[in-house]
This record gives structure tokens, sequence and C-alpha cells, in this order.
């Protein structure tokens, strides 16, 4: 859950009065978040920079709420919006009514979108705050909100990245390009010389905020770019703004761009971040609309701060909560919490119509109005009952199954072993003698590591890996693992599935072929007793795997001709390539196919 740090005087002067903190951490509580933490700005920094107590830190004495917020309430994510919510939830306050400023169409400030930006991010909102009134505390609150947007909903700037300008340095229209990187120079914020985008990238990969980014854009033949009609670069998305339009506290009239692979959020976005700092424009809340016009002829005028409409029945919100409420008392506690409500009806059922403003867009179904309605009524208030059907849980029959498999093979004189998902390309194909046809294994797009490139497709690697960091130990080696494998899967709406498997491993100064052997004939007169899978006498097939020697392998088959396993002698190659100097014989079984 993010967790957002105000000053406590601020907080309370937005509040409107002082409260203790037992009376602010009830009223947290009452609304559905949680003062986690109360600290100094000195506690802060001498915890940051991991100072000891008695020795003297930067920053001043003033107490710090650290408020922990639901992680879909982008709102609740500055001062401003906490404050406000607070205010509207113990009523000294409307909710406010958030107005887009009359401009004529050929009046209004436009931004072009350039053909070469659908090929990284094609996605451009814009809007303009006029009028604004920063001092120290709402400059770094609007700072603040940017980051820890980019850090939730926008995922680390890769869905949306947010630019912030000041206005009266540039100069429109505006233009939205991707273009090579050796075409673009500017100078970026905070910098005093000029860069090339290329070799802004290798500047910044020493940089401890700014490294993190990179990944989204270097590799791509265009980067995302935003100038002025001036040619003025305002931003090269996401990675740094320019410089020339850099917001300082003097200034008045700011210009606001979000680039984006994603428009629903990059709409939330912008939205969010000027309903919550349009309350300090000279027209309080109003916004100035700018005008997107794509390379298609197609134009749109963003924000869009209009308020969407639900109508629910009465039934459907207080009906999951457990609560016995009229139609007054939930439309004044819905309300409370910023949703503007009001009576209605639908086939003679009393329904209640929810209008739902730009910065509530976790509110999405009836399900959110009752959370809303249960919140505001109080938890603690909500009569105790018991449920009207008992049930008691289980575990579920593949893991009580596998719990068995484990067991038995245990008893068998094997150790069991637990080994990351996660593996290298290498290990998974080239060090098994298998090749990759790029339909069976799960890529990581962006992996920490090599280690970590791809989810395994088999265990095999992974005890390959396990001898070998314990090549020392006393043979014979037995060991085992039950585990998942994963694999590319069209049929499934995440495009993989999990399958589970056992794999055992025998070394030793011979192979131990018939040690395995004798470990799956084990495993087929277990499950032999199930009515739903049938082995006849011989179920060892002769296979051709690359990993294993030939004709030292086979596949394990049901009585139907179903694989359900293979087993075999590993080939010398492999485990040249894993460093094991002994000979083993490895076994792997679909459990899934045995239950």
């Amino acid at each position: 859950m993010p967790t957002v740090s105000v000053g406590r005087d601020r907080l309370f002067a937005a509040l409107g009065r002082v409260y203790t903190q037992d009376e602010f951490e009830a009223l947290c509580f009452d609304f559905g978040i949680e003062l986690d933490d109360v600290t100094t700005e000195k506690a802060i920094i001498r915890k940051e920079k991991h100072l000891e107590e008695d020795v003297e830190a930067d920053g001043d004495d003033e107490v710090i709420y650290k408020i922990e917020v639901a992680a879909n309430r982008y709102d609740l994510l500055c001062l401003e919006g906490i404050a406000r919510s607070l205010r509207i939830f113990t009523g000294s306050e409307a909710t406010p009514i958030f107005k887009i400023a009359s401009i004529p169409r050929g009046s209004m400030l436009q931004m072009h979108v350039r053909s070469q930006t659908s090929q990284i991010r094609p996605y451009v909102v814009c809007a303009v705050l006029r009028g604004v009134t920063f001092d120290e505390v709402r400059y770094n609150s609007f700072i603040d909100l940017q980051d820890k947007l980019h850090q939730n909903i926008c995922r680390k700037r890769t869905l949306v990245a947010i630019g912030a300008h000041d206005l009266d340095t540039l100069q429109g229209p505006f233009s939205y390009e991707a273009l090579p990187p050796q075409e673009i120079n500017f100078i970026p914020l905070k910098q005093e010389q000029n860069f090339r985008a290329d070799a802004l990238m290798e500047f910044y990969r020493s940089d401890m905020k700014l490294k993190k980014f990179l990944h989204i854009i270097e590799n791509s033949p265009v980067y995302p770019v935003i100038y002025d009609s001036n040619r003025t670069v305002l931003s090269l998305p996401p990675i740094i703004n320019g410089a020339h339009s850099a917001i300082t506290l003097k200034t008045r009239n700011v210009f606001i761009e979000c680039t984006a692979t994603d428009l629903t959020k990059a709409n939330i976005v912008l939205n969010t971040m000027v309903a919550m700092f349009s309350e300090y424009c000279e027209n309080k809340f109003g916004v100035e609309p700018v005008e997107v016009v794509s390379y298609d002829g197609s134009t749109a005028i963003y924000p869009d701060l209009s308020c969407y409409k639900m109508e629910v029945a009465l039934s459907d919100i207080i009906g999951p909560i457990g609560i016995s409420l009229d139609e007054t008392q939930v439309i004044s506690l819905l309300n409370k919490m910023q949703l503007q409500a009001k009576l209605c009806s639908s086939n003679g059922e009393p329904c209640i119509s929810v209008s739902v403003p730009p910065t509530r867009s976790d509110v999405l179904h009836a399900r959110d109005l009752a959370e809303d309605v249960a919140i505001a009524y109080g938890y603690n208030n909500v009569p105790k009952s018991k449920p009207k059907s008992m049930t008691i849980g289980g575990r579920q029959p593949l893991n009580r199954f596998s719990d068995k498999i484990r067991a038995d093979v245990a008893r068998a004189g094997y150790m069991e072993v637990l080994t990351f998902v996660l593996t290298s390309h290498e290990e998974n194909f080239d060090m098994l003698n298998r090749t990759d046809d790029g339909n069976k294994a799960v890529i990581i797009a962006n992996p920490r590591t090599s280690e970590f490139e791809v989810v395994r497709s088999s265990l095999m690697s992974c005890l390959l890996k396990t001898l070998k960091h314990n090549i020392d130990h006393p043979r014979p080696i037995k060991i085992f693992e039950v585990g998942d494998v994963v694999s590319l899967d069209t049929s499934r709406d995440v495009g993989a599935s999990n399958n589970r498997r056992l794999a055992a491993l025998y070394c030793n100064s011979n192979s131990g072929f018939e040690e395995i052997m004798g470990l799956v004939d084990r495993i087929v007169k277990i499950v032999t007793h199930s009515p739903r899978i049938k082995f006849g006498q011989t179920y060892y097939v002769p296979s051709s795997e690359p990993e294993f020697f030939t004709k030292r392998q086979c596949k394990i088959v049901t009585s139907d001709g179903k694989q359900v396993g293979y087993l075999g002698i590993v080939h010398a190659e492999v485990l040249r390539k894993f460093g094991i100097p002994d000979p083993c014989t490895f076994v792997e079984i679909d459990i899934e196919a045995l239950l």
C-alpha cells in the first residue's frame, strides 16, 4: 500500500482544525486509511543517511504524518487529496465541481502527434493550469504526486510518464514526435550542458534515480520527444524534461503532458494531476483544455473531467454489507465519499443514481459503491451475524496428491530440494541439448540478471544445478523436486499454463538406471488404484530425447498410449556443461496427468 508523508501542521491547517494524535488516528480509521507512523524531517534524514542518534542531522523538527492509503485511490497520494477527502467526509466541504474553461476551438492550445510515435509510445494527453500560485510546500507536493503516480499506476513510467512545464517559457502549438536519438539535442533538467539523446542515455547510466527507466526506450530505433513551435524540447519521455521549461516557485501557468502506452491510464493520471492542483488556480477548480491532433486527422480534447453515471439498485448496495438502510441514508453516506447520489426508480424498485467524479477512477462496479457505503457507515457498526451457509475449507486435490508423492519418494531414500522457478535461457535449452522453437518457454521481458531469463519448462536443469553445487557430497546422491513448470498456452487468458511435475535424479559411480526405474514402478503401483488412470503391463516405450543417451531412455505411457513422463541416463555432453563428473539418471513425471 502506498504511504504518503505530509506535514502535520500543514495538514491540520488544510482540514481547518487541530486534532490530537488519537483523534486523527480515529478519523483515518473511519475513512478507511491508516496513520502508519509519526516522525520528523530530522528523523527521516537520519534514517536515510544511517546516522547515529547523537549525530546532528539536517532538517527541522516538523512533525511528519505517514499515512497509508489504498493502492487504487490515486486521489489520496498527496496532501491536497487527503485533506479534501477528509473535509468532505466530515461534512465541512461539498464535493467540488471541476470546470473546463470555455475556449474557442481556434484559440485552444494544440498538440500534434506524428505517426512515428506509434512505434514506441503512441498516446499523449495534455492540460493547462492557469494562474497557479505555488509556495514551497505546494511545489514539493506537486513533484511528489508525480513520483507517487509514476511508481503506482504508471508502473515506473512504462505505461505513463508525466511532464510538467512552465507554459510562459514556451510557444504553442506543440508536436509529439519520435526521432532517431542522433537527431535529438537539448539541455536536460538540472544540467547546463547540451546532450544528444544517445549520449544522454550513457550519461544517466550512473544516475541512481533515472537509470532504472532507460530500458523503456534505449533499444528503440526512435525516441519520443515533445517540441514547441520554436523546436524547443519540452521533454524526452519517459526519461527527463528539458531545462528550458522547468517549473519553479514563480511559475504561474503549468502545461502538463502525459505520454503513454495505455490511453485509459493516461487519462486517469492527467485527471488526478489537474484535479488535485486546480484548487490553487486563479479560477479555482478550473482547467484549460488542450486539443490533441493525431496524424490521421482525428482530434480529441483533454482533459475529460466529466462525471459518469451509475444506476444501482438499493439492494445491490446494502445487501452485500448486511445492514438495513433507507435510500436517504445511503445517499448521505455516498455523498461523504465524494459520490454525488440521488434517488431514482427502476421497475418500481428503489434505485440510486450515482455521479462518479473524475477523481474516483477506482469506482467501477456496484460493489465499489457498497464498499464506500460500508466505510462511511463504519465497519465497527455493521452488526455481527452468523453465515447463512457453513463451508469448510480444504486443500486442493493436486496439492494433497503432491504431498503423497513427496512422502513416497522420500521413503525411497531421496532428499527433496526446492529451486527457483526462473532460470536462464541457456540452462533451460542449450545446456540440455534442447532447441527453443519459440512455442514453449515463457520469456521474461526485462530480467534483472541472466540467471532469471525464462520460466522453467522442465525441472531437469534445476536438479542438475543443485547437484553441481553439492557435488562433494558422498555417493550416491539421490534428490527430487515436486514443483511447477510453465509453458505457453494460447487457450488460457494469460497465455500460459502451470503444470505440476515430479523430477528425481540419481548420481553415483554407475548410472543407477535401475534405481530410477524402481522409483517409477513404485509410483505406478500407487496410482493404479485410481479408476481414472490405467497402466498396462509395459509402460516403458523407447524415446529419442537429446538430453539422454540413445537406447538408454524411454517414455512412460498409460494403457491408452498417453505420455506422462520420461526417464533416461543423462548425456555426457549435458553433464560436462553442468560440471558433473559422474553418471546420472533422471526422471520427470507429469503429476497432474496421474490425478
